[in-house]
């Protein structure tokens, strides 16, 4: 009979971590800053001035900036990184970089439908001096290899993007707050992981999508997730979590809104989704993915190691009601009965 988690089981054995108090700031933690304000764009640009001294060190003998956005749904606004998120970067970046920027992504549709649906080109326009260019990871066709696991446990390569692999290049993540139909929830290195493998070109006769390798299982999501963040994390510059409007219920794509008002920003990915799950109201535990993460080298997951910069993410914080599969997702922490016996 196969073993099932539940939140409740969950709860209670955690229960102590949740209610215990927690250092919330560090005199000399990774920063990441958190800010509650007014207008989506104006979160955003102040939440990066918080981390200033530590994208502008980032920033220097960089070639270029690539503004990695999360596009879900090229037609569902809630889903997908709004254009406001992208001005409040370009408006930070205005007096700190000479260009070229390139906004790049790789939805899993049509990525072009999302950049004109939802107004890309004006954050461009508004930014000339920058050299703004937008930029379909899946048109463009360039990739290097990983080696993941399958469904069946099998290793299978997948193409990630190029241009996100760049040595040269200063990413930045830009993506949203929301509930996940198998991870839990999804912020930085998901949108990160999941948007650098490539699907087929428009009018290819053959269709294929490496996005779909990633799905083979609960547990080899977290695995695969973490294996891709390991590969392509060393030219990561800065993460941008909007909270302006975030996602519950049956995220990633199918939520509900949540009028939060708030954004996040470190130069950590790592840390900034930590301070993002804490503002969800999410157990750290469950992300396993992230904890992986942190495990092999890619940033910092231990709350008593990083330094909150503007508000603290008690004061905040709202509980994000979870995916109606949530028992099913949590089952990556059981034990793996459903394989074949263990021999020798």
């Amino acid at each position: 009979m196969p073993h099932l988690v539940t939140r409740r089981g969950l709860f209670g054995a955690s229960a102590g971590l949740l209610l215990a108090p927690r250092a919330l700031r560090g005199s000399s933690g990774v920063p990441a800053a958190l800010v509650q304000g007014g207008s989506r764009r104006e979160n955003i640009a102040q939440a990066l001035k918080l981390i200033d001294k530590e994208i502008s060190a980032g920033l220097r003998g960089r070639k270029s900036v690539v503004i990695k956005p999360n596009i879900v749904n090229t037609q569902r606004q809630l889903a997908s990184t709004h254009v406001d998120a992208l001005q409040g970067i370009l408006d930070y970046l205005s007096t700190r970089w000479k260009g070229p920027v390139f906004i790049a992504e790789s939805s899993a549709g049509f990525t072009t439908e999302g950049y004109d649906n939802f107004k890309y080109q004006l954050a461009a326009d508004d930014h000339k001096r920058l050299n703004v260019k937008l930029v379909d990871l899946n048109e463009e066709a360039l990739f290097e290899t990983i080696y993941l696991l399958n469904g069946d446990l099998h290793i299978q390569p997948a193409r990630l993007a190029k241009r996100l692999c760049d040595p040269d290049a200063f990413v930045i993540s830009s993506c949203m707050l929301k509930t996940h139909n198998t991870v839990i929830a999804t912020m930085n290195i998901k949108n990160m992981a999941l948007g650098s493998p490539l699907h087929y070109k428009r009018g290819e006769t053959k269709r294929w999508n490496d996005k779909r390798i990633y799905h083979g299982g609960v547990r080899q999501t977290h695995y695969d997730i973490m294996r891709t963040a390991e590969r392509l994390h060393r030219n990561w510059g800065v993460a941008v979590i909007d909270g302006w409007e975030g996602m519950e219920g049956n995220g990633p794509n199918s939520g509900t809104p949540v009028e939060h008002r708030v954004a996040i920003a470190s130069t950590d990915f790592l840390a900034a989704d930590r301070v993002g799950a804490d503002v969800m109201g999410i157990n750290p535990e469950w992300l396993g993915y992230l904890d992986w993460c942190a495990k092999v080298g890619v940033g910092t997951w231990d709350r008593a190691q990083i330094e909150v910069r503007g508000e603290t993410p008690e004061k905040v914080a709202k509980k994000y009601r979870l995916h109606t599969d949530i028992d099913r997702e949590l089952q990556w922490m059981g034990p793996l009965t459903e394989l074949p016996p263990k021999l020798g």
